[in-house]
Protein backbone atom coordinates (compact mmCIF):
# COMPACT_ATOMS: atom_id res chain seq x y z
CA UNK A 1 0.00 0.00 0.00
CA UNK A 2 1.17 3.47 -1.05
CA UNK A 3 0.10 7.16 -0.90
CA UNK A 4 0.25 9.26 -4.61
CA UNK A 5 0.62 12.57 -4.67
CA UNK A 6 0.58 15.18 -7.07
CA UNK A 7 0.93 18.96 -7.51
CA UNK A 8 -1.21 21.10 -8.64
CA UNK A 9 -1.13 21.59 -12.44
CA UNK A 10 1.53 18.76 -12.89
CA UNK A 11 1.40 15.91 -15.13
CA UNK A 12 2.82 12.13 -14.30
CA UNK A 13 5.13 10.50 -16.73
CA UNK A 14 3.09 7.28 -18.13
CA UNK A 15 3.63 3.91 -17.15
CA UNK A 16 3.22 0.59 -17.47
CA UNK A 17 3.26 -2.24 -14.80
CA UNK A 18 4.83 -5.68 -15.89
CA UNK A 19 3.60 -7.92 -13.16
CA UNK A 20 1.17 -6.50 -10.93
CA UNK A 21 -2.68 -5.14 -10.56
CA UNK A 22 -3.31 -1.42 -8.75
CA UNK A 23 -6.24 -0.26 -7.30
CA UNK A 24 -6.35 3.50 -6.05
CA UNK A 25 -8.83 5.15 -3.87
CA UNK A 26 -8.24 9.06 -4.51
CA UNK A 27 -8.80 10.96 -1.12
CA UNK A 28 -8.03 14.43 -2.49
CA UNK A 29 -7.99 16.80 -5.20
CA UNK A 30 -9.30 16.60 -8.97
CA UNK A 31 -7.77 15.38 -12.06
CA UNK A 32 -8.10 12.93 -14.56
CA UNK A 33 -6.10 9.48 -15.69
CA UNK A 34 -5.50 8.21 -18.52
CA UNK A 35 -5.76 4.15 -19.28
CA UNK A 36 -4.97 1.65 -22.13
CA UNK A 37 -5.19 -1.86 -22.10
CA UNK A 38 -5.16 -3.29 -25.51
CA UNK A 39 -7.40 -1.49 -27.70
CA UNK A 40 -9.91 -0.39 -25.13
CA UNK A 41 -8.98 3.21 -23.75
CA UNK A 42 -11.12 5.73 -21.33
CA UNK A 43 -9.97 8.81 -19.87
CA UNK A 44 -11.19 8.57 -15.92
CA UNK A 45 -12.42 12.21 -14.07
CA UNK A 46 -10.84 11.43 -10.22
CA UNK A 47 -11.70 13.24 -7.16
CA UNK A 48 -11.79 12.36 -3.62
CA UNK A 49 -14.07 8.92 -2.64
CA UNK A 50 -13.56 7.40 -6.50
CA UNK A 51 -11.59 4.30 -7.27
CA UNK A 52 -10.07 2.55 -9.85
CA UNK A 53 -8.46 0.14 -11.36
CA UNK A 54 -5.17 -0.36 -12.91
CA UNK A 55 -4.90 -4.00 -14.46
CA UNK A 56 -1.53 -5.99 -15.26
CA UNK A 57 -0.41 -4.39 -18.81
CA UNK A 58 -2.87 -1.48 -18.83
CA UNK A 59 -0.77 1.97 -19.89
CA UNK A 60 -1.70 4.79 -17.31
CA UNK A 61 -1.04 8.21 -16.76
CA UNK A 62 -3.02 10.93 -14.38
CA UNK A 63 -3.36 14.86 -13.86
CA UNK A 64 -3.93 17.32 -11.56
CA UNK A 65 -6.82 19.76 -12.58
CA UNK A 66 -7.15 21.24 -9.25
CA UNK A 67 -5.44 23.71 -6.90
CA UNK A 68 -4.55 21.51 -4.56
CA UNK A 69 -2.55 18.37 -4.32
CA UNK A 70 -4.00 15.21 -6.00
CA UNK A 71 -3.83 12.18 -3.48
CA UNK A 72 -4.58 8.89 -3.65
CA UNK A 73 -3.95 5.09 -1.40
CA UNK A 74 -2.86 2.46 -3.80
CA UNK A 75 -2.88 -1.22 -2.61
CA UNK A 76 -0.63 -3.53 -5.33
CA UNK A 77 -1.11 -6.87 -5.82
CA UNK A 78 0.97 -8.65 -5.63
CA UNK A 79 3.44 -6.77 -3.66
CA UNK A 80 5.61 -4.43 -5.43
CA UNK A 81 8.70 -6.26 -6.96
CA UNK A 82 10.84 -3.45 -7.38
CA UNK A 83 12.28 -0.45 -9.51
CA UNK A 84 11.84 -1.71 -12.71
CA UNK A 85 8.72 -3.01 -12.18
CA UNK A 86 6.91 0.17 -13.88
CA UNK A 87 8.30 1.20 -17.52
CA UNK A 88 7.58 4.60 -19.43
CA UNK A 89 5.50 4.54 -22.18
CA UNK A 90 3.84 7.70 -24.18
CA UNK A 91 0.83 9.37 -22.50
CA UNK A 92 -1.40 11.01 -23.57
CA UNK A 93 -0.30 14.32 -21.85
CA UNK A 94 3.10 15.96 -22.00
CA UNK A 95 4.55 15.18 -18.57
CA UNK A 96 4.82 18.75 -16.27
CA UNK A 97 7.09 17.91 -12.73
CA UNK A 98 7.03 20.57 -10.00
Amino acid sequence: MAQFRLAPGCVSIAVVHRSVEEIWCFTAGQGRLWRKLGAHEDVTDVRAGVSIAIPVGAQFQFRNESDTALEAIGVTMPPWPGSDEAMPVNGIWDVVLP
